[in-house]
């Protein structure tokens, strides 16, 4: 679902896919792959730096540009199970093997997840780098030190999380906030040496994979918070009311109402299809169950550690969200609330299955049937709603600027030496001179340089340019 009619949904090509595209383009021509690129409010450069691979060895066609997004999306499903059976290691067995399972295979089928697997923003990166920190973080932390290879294998897997973990700060401005996860973490294992042996090991790997982007920072500063105080709350008159509403709205975009951006969700619809919503619900409670019988203990006790890992990441994922005030519920900037969301119905999976086969005789017997034909419908529901309802959708087409894809395609029939006049009269940050709305046919014509446009005699300009149109030429509006 990841790959399936890549080349054709999403239709056309947003502008920001194509900005990417474009900057992708001319680092793999020049050799210059940037840490971050300041163009379109500034981006990190690891996404656009991979798409430059992509680009060199496969076509210059949208699909090349969403072919990273899904390989992570992929990998991101794979790294939700290990992490999953790490953070409920004390559950027996089969448990915690079927909340992997499940948690995995709803994200899998989740349209939320699916769609922004098949779109060109670097955000995808944010929970797949996310899953596999944490996982090699605690996988680290569950093995015993017993021996000296063990305490190898410990290091090697506190290592590559560091690297993970610092690889994570090139995908989305929002992971910034996921080092409060490991603070919460020392509140559970500060007593145990092995656990600061670990966590400096961690920060290490994590500062050394980080370095260059903190350099680029050190010496930018003001690229280091990019959009983010534009649409701050804290700009209203009215900020407390503000992160209320907010908070309200990111909360019931899993059952109630979500994203209206037909580019970021079916606009409007709950990010959880009805059945997956309900578990996630039954894993909440299943959780605050557990941390009520756990407070008796002491809330810091090991027993809530699984509570405090997934809440404790719920609600640094959502921070970034709720202190924005643009077009809220975002999917895309809760995007690192995915791992988290997709545990939790996974939890309230198992907990369903597991009393069902405790009190039905009738359940029990055909256990695997009712699991399998629930599993196919809700594979056949995400099938439907996204390549056949979403994908047809006239919004869809407008979302993704698919006529000015169509436009692109045309200018590429025209003969070289005719001109084309190109005026864009769509608003939007400048890049060179130029809106960026520009930029989707600039990537479908390969004219994102001047001398590349000159080259191929074609000419953008706004409606405050002075100039005269030739009356051979060729006209087009943006």
């Amino acid at each position: 679902m990841r790959l399936y009619n890549l080349s054709t949904t999403p239709p056309g090509l947003y502008p920001d896919e194509a900005m990417n595209g474009n900057n992708a383009v001319e680092a793999m021509e020049t050799g210059d792959y940037k840490v971050f690129y300041p163009e379109n409010n500034g981006r990190e450069g690891l996404f656009i730096n991979i798409q430059a691979v992509f680009l060199k060895y496969l076509p210059h066609t949208p699909e090349t540009l969403r072919l990273p997004s899904a390989i992570f999306g992929i990998l991101t499903i794979f790294g939700l199970y290990l992490l999953a059976k790490e953070i409920f290691a004390e559950r027996k067995r089969h448990e915690k093997e079927i909340i992997a399972l499940l948690s995995s295979f709803f994200l899998a089928v989740s349209f939320w997840h699916i769609n922004f697997s098949r779109i060109g923003f670097r955000a995808i990166m944010a929970p797949f780098f996310a899953v596999f920190a944490v996982y090699f973080f605690l996988k680290a932390m569950n093995i015993p030190e017993n021996s000296r290879k063990e305490k190898t294998k410990i290091y090697s897997y506190a290592i590559i999380g560091g690297i993970f973990f610092g690889l994570g700060f090139y995908s989305y401005i929002a992971y910034r906030v996921l080092p409060f996860l490991f603070l919460l973490f020392i509140l559970f294992f500060y007593k145990e040496r092995k656990f600061w042996k670990i966590t400096l090991t961690f920060i290490v790997a994590t500062a050394i994979a980080a370095a260059p982007l903190g350099l680029y920072f050190s010496h930018n500063p003001a690229d280091f918070l990019g959009r983010t105080s534009q649409i701050s709350i804290f700009n209203s008159p009215t900020p407390i009311h503000n992160l209320a509403v907010n908070t309200v709205k990111t909360l019931g975009m899993f059952n109630f109402q979500g994203d209206g951006n037909f580019r970021h969700n079916f606009a409007g619809e709950a990010e959880l299809y009805w059945p997956v919503g309900i578990l996630f619900i039954i894993g909440v409670l299943l959780l605050l169950g557990w941390l009520a019988k756990g407070i008796k203990k002491g809330v810091m006790n090991k027993d809530n550690f699984p509570v405090a890992a997934i809440f404790g990441w719920m609600i640094l994922a959502m921070l970034p969200v709720i202190v924005s005030d643009e077009g809220l519920p975002h999917a895309l900037r809760a995007i690192l609330m995915v791992p988290p969301v997709f545990i939790l119905a996974g939890l309230g999976g198992e907990y369903v299955f597991r009393k069902f086969k405790e009190h039905s005789r009738t359940f029990r017997r055909f256990s695997f049937v009712f699991a399998l034909v629930f599993l196919i419908l809700l594979s056949a529901n995400v099938y439907e709603k996204y390549f056949i309802s979403w994908a047809d959708n006239i919004n869809v087409q407008g979302a993704f600027a698919a006529d000015d894809v169509e436009m692109g395609n045309v200018i590429n029939t025209l003969p070289k030496e005719s001109p084309k006049y190109i005026l864009v009269e769509s608003g939007g940050v400048l890049v060179n001179g130029i809106p960026m709305p520009a930029q989707t046919v600039m990537f479908m014509t390969d004219t994102y340089t001047s001398e590349k446009q000159k080259e191929k005699n074609v000419f953008y300009f706004t409606p405050e340019d002075k100039i005269s149109i030739p009356d051979s030429a060729y006209f087009f509006k943006i």
